[in-house]
């Protein structure tokens, strides 16, 4: 879903306001008219039954459970999304090592174990700086990722936003950075049917704007968002916003990324500092202010079938594996009950 505006309305907001306040301004804009489109109680959405629970491999970490699928059996989870290092290689699911998966023989037996183990690989999780490298060692990076996804069985691939000059380059810059970048990958994958989903990470990616002139400028059906339903939140928007952000964006979700905060009251529905006190209210799915029914909702009536993925960072607070772990088990329950409730 768009939203366009005449260039003679954005001109008179662009003098009405300062530059530094525009893109507030605008993604306000963007939410009033998601909210005015919004049914009146979307939790009652329905056709939640293609979603499913996820976990990054990084919160089944050995400080957590001695091998990834040691804490997947522990959980009930049977989905996970899988990092893939610039050197292509993936922690493996059985052992404490890393593997390589350089060429198609050793993605393809990677797999093979991972059917054995019962386990599908639900995403391949990225991090490559489109604005240093060079652009064609970038490209063929995100390509051969792509390639490998495939090979894996995983649908969709996770593309960082973040940007080492993402405060040095203006706008059109780094949009265009993105929009040669992916572009370029996905011109080398044609025949692919993986996804590629940028998450709203850090400064740039919680910037709609950004997203949508990414996403709009590529013109591909397989570019979308791996939407993180609460880093717009940790971002600074008020809640109410959060909301209206994330409906905007749904239609562009390919995988998404759980996780929440409990902030005090007051500070809920204002306009915070990027990452206002996140170590400190950082906090398990079922006691946050995102209201997880309401965006499961929201994905529904999108008609997101995809996954909910966890990755919740509070788990840094606990003393100890044992906390960890249960802290891990409320969420996968949590986000069952949801899932099941919305049906």
């Amino acid at each position: 879903m768009s939203v366009s505006m005449s260039p003679s309305l954005s001109d008179v907001f662009a003098r009405l306001v300062s530059r530094r306040l525009f893109p507030v301004v605008l993604t306000m804009i963007f939410c009033v008219v998601a909210a005015g489109q919004s049914p009146a109680d979307e939790k009652s959405s329905p056709g939640t039954s293609g979603m499913y629970v996820s976990i990054r491999d990084g919160f089944l970490g050995d400080e957590i459970f001695p091998t990834p699928i040691e804490g997947l059996r522990r959980l009930g989870v049977d989905a996970i999304e899988l990092n893939l290092g610039r050197d292509f290689s993936v922690r493996a699911l059985d052992s404490g090592e890393r593997v390589l998966l350089r060429t198609d023989d050793e993605a393809r037996a990677f797999r093979q174990n991972t059917e054995k183990l019962g386990v599908r690989i639900c995403a391949v999780m990225t991090a490559c700086d489109f604005s240093a490298g060079d652009a064609k060692s970038n490209i063929a990076w995100i390509a051969r990722a792509i390639e490998i996804a495939d090979l894996l069985g995983a649908p969709a691939v996770r593309i960082d936003s973040a940007m080492s000059k993402e405060k040095e380059l203006d706008f059109e810059t780094r949009v265009n950075l993105f929009v040669e970048g992916l572009g370029g990958a996905l011109k080398r994958t044609p025949n692919s049917k993986v996804m590629l989903g940028i998450e709203n990470h850090g400064f740039q990616g919680n910037n709609l704007a950004f997203l949508l002139n990414v996403f709009q400028q590529a013109g591909s059906v397989r570019l979308g968002s791996t939407l993180d339903l609460c880093n717009f939140y940790w971002r600074g928007y008020p809640l109410y916003e959060v909301y209206g952000i994330l409906r905007i964006l749904a239609p562009y979700a390919k995988h998404t990324h759980a996780k929440s905060i409990h902030y005090p009251a007051e500070q809920r529905e204002v306009m915070r500092e990027a990452g206002w006190e996140y170590g400190k209210y950082a906090c398990p799915l079922d006691e946050g202010d995102i209201d997880l029914a309401k965006v499961v909702g929201i994905l529904a009536k999108a008609g997101y079938k995809g996954d909910i993925c966890i990755e919740d960072e509070s788990l840094g607070k606990c003393a100890t594996p044992n906390e960890r772990v249960a802290v891990l088990e409320r969420d996968v329950a949590y986000i069952r009950r949801i899932l099941e409730s919305a049906r």
